[in-house]
């Protein structure tokens, strides 16, 4: 993004929190690729047969932004992480409703190559979202690291400059939060 786009972002975040509804329509279109590309990533890890698609995700996180008013967002990353967990918790939303119409529950999402879990294991979307909200009341940066490093598809290099950490300091609590989760989600014994 260049100079002049960061620069026109982030007056419209300060203008969109100072009250000014049309910013947000505005700021919108500046990162629609960018929010585009979250979306895809949250998709990416849904189930085969999810009827969502990554406009519809967005165009959802838009409206939900719309309703929710004016936050404060210091920039543009922080703008993106939180259009990421509207969007993780629309994923979630839409599973309840699923799982609500379906005997068996059966809204899952694969996720084994990022927590290390046998490729025969699927996760309930619910299951994973109750365990991110234990995982942030016990440390609320490790659930940020898994959220963007797993819904928003960041490196470990990007998380640590998002956050404002060290790469090694992720990258330890990337290991941990992942371990955390594994034995939360699949009763897998951590070795």
């Amino acid at each position: 993004m260049s100079g002049q786009s960061t620069h026109a972002v982030s007056d419209l975040l300060g203008r969109w929190k100072s009250g000014d509804r049309e910013a947000l329509q505005r700021l919108v279109p500046l990162l629609y690729r960018e929010l585009r590309q979250v979306a895809h990533r949250h998709l990416r890890n849904e189930r085969r047969g999810n009827t969502l698609q990554s406009t519809a995700l967005v165009h959802e996180a838009y409206l939900r932004l719309v309703d929710q008013g004016p936050a404060f967002m210091g920039n543009r990353n922080h703008f993106i992480a939180i259009a990421s967990r509207l969007m993780r918790q629309i994923l979630v939303d839409h599973a309840r409703e699923k799982r609500a119409a379906k005997r068996d529950g059966g809204v899952r999402i694969e996720f084994e190559a990022v927590l290390n879990i046998p490729a025969r294991h699927e996760v309930d979307v619910i299951a994973l979202d109750d365990a991110l909200n234990e995982l942030a009341k016990l440390d609320a940066r490790q659930c940020q690291i898994v959220e963007l490093r797993f819904f928003g598809g960041l490196s470990i290099e990007d998380t640590a400059a998002f956050i404002g950490i060290s790469s090694a300091t992720v990258k330890r609590e990337w290991v941990t939060a992942r371990a955390w989760l594994t034995r939360e989600l699949g009763g897998i014994p951590d070795t």
